[in-house]
């Protein structure tokens, strides 16, 4: 029989690798997210989708990059997951249903835009841990400026691809109102993606975005 003591510490042990390895993996991808970002705002990812199979060079001559640079960029990519390598032609390729989530921004599942959401997180972290220490809370306006941007484009095209085809749709009575003329207020209404697409649909109707974040507003007109 084995010693209790001993099991319990073996058992300990190996919780604390397999949490360990959480962790680690959640470091990586916080690493890789910059990196997705990256690919997204210097146009990599939508040069790829454009070409096909592509050597490091041309991928950085189409984007006007560091060819080094690219270079570690998509063997990153590679080991991501994100990207395939070709070592007999040293080509690189963006395979359709990655590129139709990181090369389309008009994709109901483009993603790109929520890695400035944690970047807009980041860089206010300073602020958060006031807000944790005295209670106050930290108000939207306070954020960066990416959190604004960010949210807005994260959302905007999964409300195109069905907010007035399928959810206002499968609201009992709802469309009906809309189609006759009703009135709708949206309550803190961001840059007003929303509202702009349902009254774009619902020309009878009076929708009235409110928001008291100024600057918001402003994008919003």
């Amino acid at each position: 029989m084995q010693n209790p003591s001993v099991e319990s510490t073996q058992d300990m042990q190996q919780r604390i690798e397999q949490f360990a390895g959480q962790v680690v993996n959640d470091l990586a991808a916080a690493m890789a997210g910059v990196m997705t970002n990256l690919g997204h705002k210097l146009g990599l990812y939508q040069a790829m989708a454009a070409s096909g199979s592509i050597t490091s060079d041309e991928l950085a001559r189409r984007t006007s990059t560091n060819e080094r640079s690219v270079r570690e960029w998509l063997n990153g990519q590679v080991a991501g997951g994100y990207v395939r390598f070709d070592p007999s032609t040293n080509q690189y390729l963006l395979p359709p249903e990655h590129a139709f989530i990181l090369a389309n921004p008009d994709s109901p599942a483009f993603l790109p835009p929520a890695f400035d959401v944690a970047a807009s997180l980041w860089h206010d972290e300073d602020q958060i841990l006031a807000a944790f220490r005295s209670g106050k809370g930290m108000g939207w306006h306070e954020h960066d400026c990416r959190l604004f941007t960010a949210t807005e484009a994260f959302f905007r095209n999964g409300y195109r691809a069905h907010l007035t085809q399928t959810w206002i749709p499968s609201l009992s009575g709802i469309q009906e109102k809309l189609t006759n003329g009703g009135r709708v207020a949206d309550i803190g209404c961001g840059h007003g993606a929303s509202a702009i697409l349902m009254a774009q649909a619902f020309p009878k109707s009076k929708f009235v975005g409110i928001d008291y974040h100024e600057s918001s507003i402003a994008v919003a007109r």
